[in-house]
């Protein structure tokens, strides 16, 4: 008996903070309740006062309206506003009856009364339809991360058969699977530290050592002190590192075998300027249109309030990154 009555009280006391937090409508029952309440003292407040001033009839009841709407709703806030006017009519605490000026103060009391309750459902209603968006967004997010998390599981599967098939094919020629299996070794890890940087971000040394590691460590060289990217900005510039690393591969300084490579990094308060500088690749004759590529590298750093600058030299390309470090995310 008294767990029945202790789950009763507790199912009630959740339905009246959802209620109150505006989570779930109360049941009908319990809006009534609440109003009566709201009632109640605020004609124990008007008894009080008339004390002082006997001609108070409807101000107490202004705040009963208001939280009765709160949490009931528009039917419950209107009910009280209308029983709010009957009670300051029909009660008297002193020696004053109901005249011409009082019900002239009832209808102001009801206007201002409906004006109120406007507002608190107007203000329910831009609430619920918050919460609603956040609550989409934080779906979509979680989607995208269930997403995300099966895509790499996939590349990464696909990735290690890919290694084993090779092994397999070469098995007769160590030389060149010597050659291949580092480099298949090296994207793996790139791999698994985009799955992270995601999540905590990562150091750019690190980044770039990932993505410019199958190539050869002594094509490059990195200058820079220890600097650690917040996870947006990191997952950003490993897609740039990316993209300005696969084409020095197919066309640029790594499709040439004295083609070097050297990136610098400065930091200065919040600003980032990233230097890709690359020397001894096939000289540069004529410039494509802008392909996707292209597109990406000039456009993926206006989110942190940057710009990338790219220029052809005849000793390589010359591409320089700057962008804002967020401090807070």
């Amino acid at each position: 008996m008294r767990i029945a009555a202790g789950q009763g009280m507790a199912k009630l006391i959740d339905e009246f903070r959802k209620g109150w937090q505006g989570l779930a409508p109360p049941s009908p029952g319990l809006g009534i309740a609440f109003a009566a309440a709201c009632l109640l003292v605020a004609t124990l407040a008007r008894w009080g006062l008339a004390h002082v001033r006997p001609d108070i009839y409807f101000t107490p009841y202004f705040p009963a309206v208001l939280f009765a709407a709160a949490f009931g709703g528009l039917r419950i806030g209107v009910v009280t506003a209308l029983a709010g006017g009957l009670l300051g009519v029909v009660l008297n605490f002193g020696d004053a009856f109901a005249d011409r000026s009082r019900f002239v103060l009832l209808g102001l009391y009801w206007v201002v009364s409906a004006i109120t309750i406007w507002g608190v459902e107007h203000y329910r209603t831009m609430l619920a339809e918050q919460r609603r968006i956040a609550r989409r967004l934080t779906e979509e997010e979680d989607y995208r991360k269930l997403l995300i998390d099966e895509l790499q599981h996939r590349l990464k599967n696909k990735l290690s058969t890919v290694h084993a098939v090779l092994h397999q094919v070469l098995h007769d020629e160590p030389q060149v699977w010597a050659r291949i299996d580092p480099r298949l070794r090296s994207l793996a890890a790139t791999d698994d530290l985009i799955s992270r940087v995601d999540k905590a971000g990562c150091d750019i040394r690190d980044l770039l050592i990932s993505e410019l590691g199958p190539y050869g460590h002594v094509r490059f060289t990195l200058n820079g002190d220890r600097l650690h990217l917040p996870p947006k900005l990191a997952v950003t510039l490993s897609l740039m590192f990316h993209e300005l690393a696969t084409n020095a591969g197919k066309y640029g300084a790594f499709s040439a075998p004295r083609g070097l490579l050297q990136v610098s990094w400065t930091l200065s308060d919040d600003r980032l300027t990233v230097t890709w500088d690359e020397t001894e690749g096939p000289s540069i004759d004529a410039v494509a249109e802008p392909g996707f590529g292209t597109k990406l590298l000039k456009s993926a750093l206006f989110a942190f309030d940057g710009k990338t600058e790219l220029t052809y030299l005849k000793t390589g390309l010359h591409c320089i990154m700057q962008c804002r470090v967020p401090r807070n995310e």
